[in-house]
């Protein structure tokens, strides 16, 4: 069984500065990525202060994205504001049975939650269909803030999920000094999507050879580079699973992307084990 997976923060489909409306190129980025499950965060589903621009979908931004070929949604309210709202959301071409969001915010200035969705995933003989247990989420700018939410999702898988139940994380996990990637690992043994597509030690950039490491150079695990998306350098976005195989992983880069989202999206090929 094959799932292709991304994860992506859309900024809300808008540029930074002047806050005009991208969201058909957002639309376009997942056309153009084909993913069977996508993570999103930043969707803002509801902005009365876009409408009256030209060509803005009529119905909330979610159920535009959905429309290229996504059946299937979850969306978890974060941030209330007086116009509108934004939060996480899993976009899927398979069933997703039952979807609960959770508040992790930390502080009052930053609202943060974690979306878990349950789908169902088809094969091609339905008898082997599996449950796949999916989590959405984008920690906070602080790193105690980051390290306490870790600590939450970590604390939520080893309570709520079956050992055996195959898992994806992926979001934005704000996370450049890699202190939640250790956290995660450790605690719940799971890989991240980057370790497998890494190049060997002598073939790293310079850039690779920059980044924060976990623990020493020798047992040091690779992430992919995503932000800021004109010239990716932090390693913000990432896919955690378990019970799956990694085939390949992408980070599609150039001005075409740069021109859809700060972030640059993280794309993965997964294989069933």
């Amino acid at each position: 069984m094959k799932l292709r997976v991304a994860t992506y923060n859309i900024h809300k489909g808008v540029t930074g500065i002047r806050r005009v409306p991208r969201i058909h190129d957002v639309k376009l980025a997942l056309n153009s990525i084909d993913a069977d499950i996508v993570f999103l965060q930043e969707v803002q589903d509801r902005n009365e202060t876009l409408r009256h621009h030209a060509g803005y979908p009529t119905v909330r931004q979610l159920d535009f994205l959905a429309t290229g070929g996504y059946e299937h949604l979850a969306y978890g309210m974060n941030a209330v504001y007086p116009h509108g709202h934004h939060g996480n959301a899993i976009l899927s071409r398979h069933a997703i049975g039952r979807f609960t969001n959770h508040d992790i915010s930390d502080h009052a200035l930053e609202k943060r939650g974690m979306l878990h969705a349950v789908s169902r995933v088809a094969a091609a003989r339905p008898r082997r269909a599996r449950e796949v247990h999916l989590i959405c989420v984008h920690f906070g700018l602080i790193k105690r803030s980051r390290v306490r939410q870790a600590t939450l999702l970590a604390d939520f898988v080893e309570q709520e999920i079956p050992d055996d139940a195959p898992l994806i994380i992926a979001g934005d996990f704000n996370d450049w000094q890699r202190r939640v990637d250790e956290l995660l690992r450790q605690r719940l043994e799971v890989d991240e999507v980057s370790v497998a597509d890494a190049p060997p030690e002598g073939a790293r950039s310079v850039l690779d050879r920059m980044l924060p490491w976990r623990g020493s150079r020798e047992t040091a695990q690779p992430v992919s580079r995503t932000f800021p998306s004109f010239a990716p350098w932090l390693t913000l976005d990432r896919i955690y699973v378990r019970g799956f195989a990694v085939r390949r992983v992408e980070v599609p880069k150039g001005l075409t992307w740069a021109r859809r989202s700060d972030h640059a999206p993280l794309i993965a090929d997964l294989e069933l084990k």
